[in-house]
C-alpha cells in the first residue's frame, strides 16, 4: 500500500528539494505513522541533515526528551509510548567488526524503532530496513533532496 501522505511536499510538481522545515515536518509525519519493530537507515554526507531528520522522526514517534547526535556515544536510547527508540551513529566505526562492541545483535533484534546513521559501516550485517537518503543540493545550502524507500539491503556503491 502506498502512503501518499508521506510523499514530500511538492513532489507531484517535480520539487523534491526540501527546506529544513519541510524535512522536519515530513520526519514527524513518518514518526507518527510507523510501528515497531522497524529499522530506518539515514544515509547522507556530513551536514546533510541526518540527525535533524532522526530528531523529527523521534518527535513524531513520541519521544519527549531531547534527541541529540550519538556521534561520540554511538548509541542513544529513548523511551516512547510505542516502544524504545535506539538512535545509532556508526560514523566512528571503521567497519562492521566494531558492531559487536555496541550490542548490535540486541539492537537489531529488539522490538523497537532503530534509526541508523552511516548505515554503510554495518556492511552485510545491516538488517532489512527502510532506507532514507539525504543529499545536499549543489549551490543551495538551505535545501536537501530526500529519497525514501526502495532497496532494503545495503550494497556498497549503490546509490
Amino acid at each position: 500500500m502506498t502512503r501518499f501522505d508521506l510523499v514530500p511536499p511538492l513532489a507531484a510538481d517535480g520539487h523534491l528539494a526540501l527546506t529544513e522545515r519541510e524535512l522536519t515536518d515530513w520526519g514527524r509525519r513518518l514518526g507518527r505513522q510507523i510501528d515497531p519493530p522497524l529499522v530506518i537507515t539515514i544515509d547522507g554526507d556530513l551536514g546533510a541533515g541526518k540527525t535533524t531528520l532522526a530528531r523529527a522522526i523521534c518527535e513524531g514517534y513520541g519521544v519527549t526528551e531531547e534527541v541529540t547526535s550519538p556521534t561520540f556515544a554511538i548509541v542513544h536510547a529513548y523511551d516512547a509510548p510505542k516502544s524504545p527508540v535506539h538512535h545509532v551513529d556508526l560514523y566512528r566505526l571503521d567497519d562492521a567488526k566494531g558492531l559487536q562492541n555496541i550490542g548490535w545483535d540486541d539492537l537489531v533484534q529488539a522490538d523497537a524503532l532503530l534509526i541508523i546513521e552511516w548505515p554503510e559501516r554495518a556492511g552485510q550485517l545491516l538488517p532489512p530496513h527502510l532506507p532514507i537518503q539525504l543529499r545536499q543540493v549543489p549551490g543551495d545550502a538551505s535545501h536537501r533532496v530526500l529519497i525514501a524507500g526502495g532497496q532494503t539491503e545495503y550494497r556498497s556503491g549503490t546509490p
